[in-house]
């Protein structure tokens, strides 16, 4: 299935998307550093179950524009909504990993009536302890200039190595360094606006359907898993093992879970 691509202007200059298939409409929220691409395996089996997935390139990442500063994720959820007025959704699901989970619940108190239901796949809900030690850590991170010997490379493959432990999908290694590669320093937009972000006061104000979304092997499992202490009336769902590619590593069960959710309320 060829997939049809696109771009809608937003605040940071043109917004990259994809999709494929018809009917009920997902839009689908990356983590960072990656791009929509980390949902290439996604596409094909949400179209075959009559769901028009569009997947998003956050403003920075992909082939989306790059933001002259750094944006916070109210701001990246108003880029997303520029997509969403381009294609003249009416109603649309959102789906969001890790990053673009924060993103979705932003988006979601934003357009209380164009979005429909909400799957928050590892929402990174975190104390603000947590959040000050990702900020240090993120601050830290040495840059990878590129080398005449290619070393660069290598030292980029091996920071994904070092936090995707127990990494079976070899495709999604690859293309997690790819969009990494593609980002570039661009890539901690993504994290900053993230581990400053209060993800507690979307989630209280959010009014629609949603499914909190996790796997056992997800880096961030037992910080998604607080959202069902704070909202109890949200779905919840899990898959064992995997990693934070668990699209790539478990691409029959995330889809039929999604699926599901998404297409609960069609006639």
């Amino acid at each position: 299935m060829k997939r049809r691509k696109g771009y809608a202007d937003g605040p940071f200059g043109q917004i990259h998307y994809q999709e494929a298939g018809s009917g009920a409409a997902l839009l689908l929220l990356h983590q960072s550093p990656s791009s929509s691409e980390m949902f290439e395996a996604a596409y094909q089996p949400l179209a075959e179950r009559g769901i028009r997935a569009i997947g998003v390139d956050t403003p920075g990442f992909g082939q989306s524009h790059v933001p002259d500063e750094q944006p916070s994720i109210a701001d990246y959820a108003n880029a997303i909504r520029s997509v969403i007025d381009h294609l003249e959704l009416d109603r649309t699901a959102l789906l969001g990993h890790h990053t673009g989970a924060s993103i979705a619940a932003e988006l979601a108190v934003m357009e209380p009536e164009r979005v429909t239901r909400v799957v928050l796949n590892g929402a990174p809900l975190l104390t603000a302890e947590e959040q000050a030690g990702w900020r240090a850590a993120i601050s830290k991170r040495p840059e990878t200039p590129p080398q005449a010997d290619g070393s660069h490379l290598m030292d980029i493959w091996n920071r994904r190595l070092h936090f995707t432990p127990g990494w079976t999908s070899l495709r999604a290694m690859h293309w997690g360094v790819v969009q990494m590669l593609i980002a570039g320093e661009n890539a901690k937009f993504g994290h900053a606006a993230a581990f400053s972000h209060d993800l507690s006061e979307p989630l209280r104000n959010m009014t629609q359907p949603t499914l909190v979304f996790t796997n056992t092997g997800d880096d961030i499992y037992n910080e998604c898993r607080r959202i069902m202490k704070l909202r109890p009336d949200f779905e919840y769902a899990e898959l064992e093992g995997g990693t934070h590619d668990i699209i790539d590593e478990q691409p029959g069960e995330w889809t039929r879970i999604v699926a599901d959710f998404v297409l609960e309320d069609q006639p």
